[in-house]
């Protein structure tokens, strides 16, 4: 009786969830300039105007949904409830995928380069921290946080100096992406990577099973049945594929992949099959209002929206680190 009720529950929070996160996405559609005076976003002289906000709202939830997903599979592949992407150097690597891509001009061979680009950095990095975060005993979410930091950090000096290389015309650009930018440059590349990252999140879904069977631990996944080696492949893989490609489109934008999750999981439970589209709901909301919120703070005066993801990120956080690993998984 408990059980179905406790199901019940959870069952209406994500309807609640399902109807409230898409409303709000919209919302934040009129923040910004002219907030005041929403109806005027639909006067058709400023049909332009709504036209570039349709797109940069859908690029932050796009963006968002993915890297929500993303610090998702990380933190139960990874039983790390710290680990998201930019926290474990995965954004960096991305940047400095995207970044190379960039300097060297690749992107005018075809569009696809970008995320693939973004999509092998990040890649490179989850093995480097891996590698450098496993002992004898395995894997602890200490390790993977001090090897995750560590790495960022070179792969960051790497990208500054790729950016130092760039020219005077490219920097500012550059620059802006680094702190996280919406604005949407080639609509052809949203559509490739929304596509991209669709399928990438089906395939999760696809998962959520085995991805509960993963919060037993590896031994007791494995007495369920499931191949954990190929499983924890698969997933990381769609995972990182989603943060590059969001990365690579939308800019480093840090502690999406940690909030998001944790707000998702409270409020619908630990069952992937419901906390994979709350997550994901979650992200996108929480990024498009960031960045609505950035628009409209300082207004005409824009603030990059990854600098309002680390503020409200970070504290989030510490509240994390400090807080013992039993209780939030519990």
């Amino acid at each position: 009786m408990t059980l179905r009720y406790t199901s019940t529950r959870y069952w209406r929070r994500l309807t609640v969830i399902a109807v409230l996160g898409p409303l709000l996405i919209v919302v934040g559609l009129f923040l910004g300039d002219g907030w005041r005076e929403p109806w005027t976003l639909l006067d058709p002289a400023r049909a332009g105007i709504l036209q570039l906000r349709l797109w940069r709202v859908g690029l932050g939830a796009l963006a968002g949904a993915s890297l929500a997903l993303a610090g998702c599979v990380l933190q139960t592949v990874l039983r790390n409830p710290l680990a998201e992407p930019f926290v474990l150097g995965l954004s960096s690597g991305a940047g400095l995928g995207t970044a190379a891509c960039i300097v060297l001009g690749a992107l005018v061979l075809h569009p696809i380069l970008l995320p693939l680009s973004g999509f092998a950095g990040a890649m490179c990095s989850l093995l480097v921290v891996y590698h450098l975060a496993r002992t004898a005993r395995g894997t602890t979410p200490h390790t993977l946080i001090l090897a995750g930091v560590v790495w960022g950090s070179i792969t960051h000096s790497v990208l500054m100096f790729l950016v130092t290389q760039s020219s005077a015309e490219g920097l500012q650009a550059i620059l802006w992406w680094m702190l996280g930018d919406l604005q949407v440059y080639d609509p052809q590349l949203i559509i490739m990577v929304a596509v991209m990252n669709s399928a990438a999140a089906l395939g999760l879904f696809a998962h959520h099973r085995a991805l509960n069977a993963l919060l037993l631990g590896d031994e007791g996944a494995a007495h369920v049945g499931v191949n954990t080696e190929r499983v924890k492949i698969t997933v990381l893989a769609l995972g990182t594929l989603l943060a590059a490609a969001a990365v690579s489109v939308s800019g480093i934008i840090a502690f999406v992949g940690l909030v998001a999750p944790h707000v998702a999981r409270a409020w619908v439970g630990s069952d992937h099959r419901r906390l994979l589209p709350a997550a994901a709901l979650a992200g996108a909301t929480f990024l498009v209002w960031a960045d609505g919120i950035g628009r409209t703070l300082l207004f005409p005066v824009e603030i990059p929206v990854g600098v309002l993801t680390a503020l409200v990120g970070g504290p989030f956080f510490l509240l994390l680190l400090r807080r013992k690993q039993k209780e939030i998984w519990t």
